[in-house]
């Protein structure tokens, strides 16, 4: 497995949990991203976009790092280009630190959209801001090593058939999820968290922090 981390714009929290997540990657900073290398103590092989939202006070270590331009008037956005850049080299899991918040709830979006996409596709996908995190649910079973009491969702961006939810403090068992519906919303771990799903298409948004080891 090749695992690339993908700075991206959104907030950062540094957590143990994510310097575990992203140990031993190789790392693409796309445009303002760059700023969250120095924060986690990564080196960015390559940092590439438009540049056009680059930190006033850069670090600078980071002033001689490789680059590749574009304008600033494209058709895809710098994380795009970003995730991109990194398949072409191997990647087969990524990361991408920062995909939430920041002041685009537009680039938000994309990230997830493409997180379904890409995990559609076969590769492996996180997304962390390092105080809460998602993961693509595709149809089919899965368990995930929460802490009791995590509070956590599942973000349903179709109609969802067969969705259980077990482990949970309010479990489901093979229900069909209407497009909207707000029951999948604040959930909270209770025991070994399993999630499996018929159809349709979903994340898990999880909320780690604060965890144990903090």
């Amino acid at each position: 497995m090749t695992r690339f981390t993908i700075l991206l714009g959104g907030e950062l929290f540094r957590t143990p949990r994510l310097d575990r997540q992203v140990a031993g990657s190789r790392v693409i900073a796309a445009d303002a991203g760059i700023r969250h290398a120095a924060t986690l103590g990564l080196m960015p092989e390559l940092w590439l976009g438009d540049f056009d939202s680059v930190p006033v006070d850069l670090d600078p270590r980071f002033a001689d790092l490789p680059r590749a331009t574009f304008p600033a008037e494209k058709d895809r956005t710098d994380g795009e280009l970003a995730i991109d850049a990194a398949l072409r080299l191997g990647a087969t899991s990524l990361v991408l630190v920062g995909a939430f918040g920041g002041a685009r709830a537009d680039h938000a979006f994309l990230h997830f959209a493409l997180a379904l996409r890409l995990a559609e596709a076969g590769i492996e996908v996180l997304l962390s801001s390092g105080r809460q995190e998602a993961l693509p649910l595709l149809p089919g079973s899965a368990g995930f090593d929460y802490e009791d009491g995590m509070l956590f969702s599942v973000l349903a961006f179709s109609e969802l058939t067969g969705l259980s939810e077990q482990g949970a403090k309010w479990p489901l068992d093979n229900v069909d999820v209407p497009f909207g519906s707000s029951l999948t919303l604040s959930n909270e771990v209770r025991g070994p968290l399993r999630i499996s799903l018929g159809s349709g298409r979903a994340l898990l948004l999880a909320h780690p922090f604060p965890a144990s080891d903090f």
